[in-house]
């Protein structure tokens, strides 16, 4: 079980939270029901629900900022439930909110950056080096001397990442940190999270309710009234597209013009994902 825990980033075991209702005209809510989730090192999953489904509470379980009511979070190794090891919990995986607004401490850009290792006692060419490299890697290093409130919303939380980037994580797990986004910052904040998962081996848990986004995960998982509802790895899930809306959630548009036709009698593999795919099937289909 040791060696187990200590191969993934993120170890999920039959883990439930429940919010106190404080008043007594209300209920117990249990966000999060006896969920298991093994998250390996260097993975970029996806989690998707409706609003209420208990998805950014496991997120917040992931991080420590919530300990479980019932069975146990590792990160990394360690027991979220040891108030002795939360900072190396929260150094190992990171947190990026909805509202880059929230996140944001410094009068200029390299200032809020190095807030964390700063906090950390990390000493100050150790941080200047941190920071030049974490800017570079987000692509703002052009930006670095500038006030934050003039970026844009993409900009800011490709600031919010480089921040948490100078605190070395393994992990980032992002709740729904490209909500808020226009098109192009979604592009922008994407590109970022593909790079640090693909060149730098960073572990990336994304929520989100955009299906592109999700398309390009390696895992989706589906949340559904505090249970995990599906995972697997897109293709599974998504070809699964009946269930999905019968989960209230959309699937990526090419998947869904596929669905739609075969009901209208076509023979396209169900578990198509890109336009590409979908372009190579029909060409051959209609040249037939």
């Amino acid at each position: 079980m040791a060696e187990k825990i200590l191969n993934n980033i993120i170890s999920i075991n039959d883990a439930s939270y429940i919010y106190k209702a404080h008043d007594e005209d209300r209920q117990d809510v249990t966000a999060v029901s006896g969920i298991d989730l093994s998250i390996e090192k260097g993975e970029f999953l996806v989690i998707l629900g409706r609003n209420g489904s208990g998805k950014s509470t496991l997120a917040r379980l992931m991080n420590a900022l919530l300990l479980p009511d019932h069975g146990t979070v590792f990160v990394n190794g360690f027991d979220t439930s040891d108030e002795k090891l939360i900072w190396e919990i929260r150094r190992s995986t990171g947190m990026v909110f909805q509202n880059p607004d929230n996140q944001i401490v410094g009068t200029i850009v390299e200032e809020d950056v190095a807030f964390g290792p700063e906090n950390l006692g990390v000493p100050s060419e150790e941080i200047r080096r941190r920071v030049d490299e974490a800017l570079d890697t987000v692509g703002m290093a052009d930006y670095k001397k500038h006030a934050p409130h003039l970026l844009s919303g993409g900009q800011k939380q490709r600031v919010a990442i480089a921040g948490i980037l100078t605190m070395r994580p393994e992990c980032i797990v992002l709740d729904e940190a490209t909500a808020m986004l226009d098109p192009v910052g979604r592009k922008e904040v994407m590109r970022v999270l593909k790079k640090l998962n693909a060149d730098e081996g960073i572990t990336i848990i994304l929520i989100t309710h955009n299906m592109d986004e999700a398309a390009s995960a390696s895992r989706v998982a589906v949340m559904e009234k505090g249970n995990l509802a599906m995972l697997g790895t897109p293709r599974e899930v998504f070809m699964n597209v009946a269930r999905i809306k019968n989960l209230g959630l959309d699937v990526p548009q090419v998947t869904e013009l596929v669905y739609e036709l075969n009901r209208k009698g076509f023979k396209l593999p169900q578990d198509i994902l890109t336009v590409d795919e979908a372009f190579e099937c029909l060409s051959k289909i209609l040249s037939e």
